[in-house]
């Protein structure tokens, strides 16, 4: 006999009806986006990476990035201290700061150890072993001797009066003035600062 004809499926396996098939999720609702990359593969392009964009290296900006925040210093790379590396102050180097200590400090001492008179000595070496090669020193220098001078020149007068009471307050007086203001210049000046100094004649320019 012939076999009647079976419903579609009815020997299959799986039984009948088959499994519908589900619907496909719309645009948007899957749990990755459409445009996104595919797993291992790199993100696009234009987006830094985790933590910001790389230190630069030797002054040049990351390729594609932007500079940090206030720009890059001058010269390239980031300072290490100092004016970018120079020696703090504001001195070219470290012979011109020494120097420099010596015309304000020197001159404080010359007036104590000279008795109010030989302030200007050490301002004067300083001037003509360094003045020349460097501005700065000059600029210190020649400030600290045309006020040294000036109250040398006063301490000598008040010596010179000693047969009267007021010429040693006079050279007392010339020599404390001498002693305070140099040291006052000495720390300005290790800060870097040219002290102009009160009470001074410019002799030297």
């Amino acid at each position: 006999m012939t076999e009647p004809p079976r419903p579609p499926g009815a020997g299959d396996p799986g039984g009948w009806p088959p499994e519908p098939t589900p619907p496909s999720a719309p645009y948007g609702s899957s749990d990755e986006p459409p445009t996104a990359p595919l797993s291992g593969a790199p993100g696009g392009a234009g987006h830094p990476p985790p933590g910001g964009y790389p230190p630069p290296q030797g002054g040049q900006p990351p390729s594609g990035g932007y500079p940090p925040p206030g720009g890059y210093p001058p010269g390239g790379g980031y300072p290490t201290g100092g004016a970018y590396g120079a020696p703090s102050g504001g001195y070219a180097n470290n012979e011109d700061k020494t120097w420099v200590l010596v015309a304000h400090f020197g001159g404080a001492a010359g007036m104590f150890l000279g008795g109010g008179v030989l302030g200007w000595l050490a301002p004067l070496i300083a001037l003509l072993a360094r003045g020349n090669q460097s501005p700065t020193v000059r600029a210190h220098a020649v400030a600290a001797l045309n006020f040294q001078l000036l109250w040398s020149v006063i301490a000598l007068v008040g010596w010179i009066l000693t047969c009267i009471l007021i010429g040693v307050l006079i050279g007392l007086a010339a020599m404390a003035v001498g002693i305070i203001f140099g040291i006052v210049a000495g720390l300005r000046a290790n800060e870097g600062q040219l002290y102009r100094y009160p009470m001074s004649v410019s002799f030297i320019k």
